[in-house]
């Protein structure tokens, strides 16, 4: 409760009101959107709903409670504590990251400058994702990640809002940690977006675990070089992998002998495969676990885990 009251106060004085009265499990409330003059939206349990004046949820957009322009700019003013200007590079890239580890998209009117961003005027859009650490949800998957007690190289495949980044987040942790089959490794983290960590001020805010040295906001192609040269990792974790340089680094870090936890989105191997820079890694073998997720009874259902000839190791297994 101490969490969600604290989470809360980033939001205008009457939109905080309104959320207080919210009747759903705060730990499945994914994200929160804000447009001025758009409807009040939430996304709770993998489904979208409108939320009325009173607090309570609807599936009928007429009957939803319409954001203020005033009411969103009160609230980027309490999220920035107002200080946009401290903010600036974060905003740049189109997001910002606030204590708990809560990232906050941001649209609005984009001013360039020899074709770079320059800054993000007349802000009008907010999308409030919330960072849940779910201790233990990798409990299921990390065993046959596993191979002659070293961690094998893995991609999580996943389709948005389907918790891919939560599930990396726990297997970076126990990982880190060491399990009671697993001894503790060093793992390096490059999150890019503050998603994994949720630091803020360089401290991450989600427990990674013990042995765990973190880059936050760095590119992820920049980051894992600077942690093969720099930290000595047995593990790197990054989200969301799909770049040109992305690849190159993940080649790297694949010949350097550090093992490899990656997400993509997609929702089979064979979507992934359908990705000209990502085919390259498949049919090359490089991943030896691909873990397949999605949300049709809750979200971060594990579908399927595959080796790297695509065999399914849980035939015949229930899956969670």
């Amino acid at each position: 409760m101490e969490s969600r009251q604290e989470f809360l106060k980033i939001f205008s004085i009457n939109l905080r009101n309104i959320l207080e009265k919210l009747n759903v499990e705060y730990d499945k409330l994914q994200e929160i959107r804000l447009r001025a003059g758009g409807p009040l939206l939430i996304t709770w349990d993998g489904r979208e709903y409108f939320v009325r004046k009173t607090g309570e949820i609807t599936l009928n957009r007429e009957e939803s409670y319409l954001v203020e322009k005033k009411e969103l700019l009160e609230t980027i003013e309490y999220m920035a504590n107002y200080s946009l200007y401290a903010f600036e590079d974060e905003i740049r890239k189109g997001y910002l990251t606030i204590q708990g580890g809560h990232r906050i998209g941001i649209a609005g009117k984009i001013i360039t400058e020899g074709g770079s961003i320059r800054c993000v005027k007349h802000i009008s859009f907010l999308n409030i994702r919330l960072s849940h650490q779910i201790k233990g949800c990798a409990d299921f998957v990390l065993p046959h990640l596993i191979s002659q007690g070293e961690i094998c190289h893995t991609l999580i495949i996943s389709p948005p809002r389907c918790g891919k980044t939560t599930l990396l987040r726990d297997l970076v942790r126990q990982i880190s940690n060491g399990t009671s089959y697993y001894p503790g490794s060093t793992v390096g983290v490059v999150d890019e977006r503050s998603e994994i960590g949720g630091s803020y001020m360089g401290i991450p805010q989600n427990d990674l675990g013990i042995r765990t040295d973190v880059l936050d906001c760095c590119p992820k192609a920049e980051g894992m070089m600077m942690l093969i040269r720099s930290m000595s990792p047995s593990v790197i974790a990054v989200d969301e992998v799909g770049d040109y340089r992305d690849i190159r680094a993940i080649e790297s870090v694949i010949y350097c002998g550090c093992k490899l936890l990656a997400t993509v989105h997609g929702a089979s191997i064979e979507d992934v495969k359908r990705k000209p820079l990502l085919q390259k890694l498949v049919l090359e073998r490089v991943f030896e676990r691909y873990v397949v997720l999605h949300n049709h009874k809750h979200v971060g259902q594990v579908k399927a885990i595959f080796d790297d000839r695509g065999t399914d190791i849980l035939a015949g297994e229930e899956v969670c």
